[in-house]
């Protein structure tokens, strides 16, 4: 058996970071779904490939809150927490063979972060972008975006319109002003220990000192 291991929200500032792996008795299995990356298909399109891939494969999923986040990165490098939920979602699946996208420019590196925490044999074949070269990391990387989608989703409910989530979006920078304009200190679903947090806070403390000045 082999699988395929992908991850979705590494970067967010909001929100969870979601581990998926696919596991398949071999490649072929998924080669009418029409799998790619995840990045490259529309909402809906994941959506339905999500329902099609979870019927026709074993799949495994290991979320890790903002707060959890924030305390794995006082033990270690986000790249080794990546690499150790990685493992994690492997050992769910025992396979043979596991082809996973590398989060460290060493390919080999990686390869070798991930074994570090599996304690069953399983040969890792580490790889930069493949989840556009292996169907079957293109399958985990479609369940972890949905995954992921998903819990953004429940959150914009509780909390507001949260955009995407990532340092990058408008939307998601905006909210981040907002809540600690208001409340003075960030959301309980922001990784504080990102330089966007640390940006903004500083900037609301110069502003309160010019202010009181």
């Amino acid at each position: 058996m082999i699988c395929g291991v992908d991850e979705a929200g590494k970067g967010s500032v909001l929100g969870p970071m979601v581990v998926a792996a696919v596991a398949v008795p071999a490649e072929d299995v998924l080669d009418d779904l029409g799998v790619k990356d995840s990045k490259l298909l529309s909402a809906k399109e994941r959506e339905r490939l999500y329902s099609l891939i979870k019927k026709r494969c074993k799949v495994a999923t290991v979320r890790l809150d903002a707060n959890e986040i924030d305390a794995i990165r006082t033990e270690m490098t986000m790249n080794a927490a990546v690499a150790r939920a990685h493992a994690q979602v492997i050992r769910k699946l025992s396979p043979d063979c596991a082809y996973v996208d590398a989060c460290d420019v060493n390919i080999f590196r990686y390869a070798e972060m991930v074994k570090s925490y599996l304690d069953n044999h399983c040969e890792i074949v580490s790889e930069h972008h493949a989840d556009e070269k292996f169907p079957v990391v293109s399958a985990a990387s479609i369940i972890a975006k949905v995954t992921r989608d998903r819990a953004i989703a429940t959150l914009s409910k509780k909390y507001g319109d949260l955009g995407s989530g990532y340092p990058s979006d408008p939307v998601t920078i905006r909210f981040l002003n907002d809540w600690i304009d208001e409340h003075r200190t960030p959301p309980p679903i922001a990784r504080k220990s990102w330089k966007t947090v640390g940006a903004i806070l500083a900037r609301r403390s110069q502003k309160s000192l010019m202010d009181f000045g």
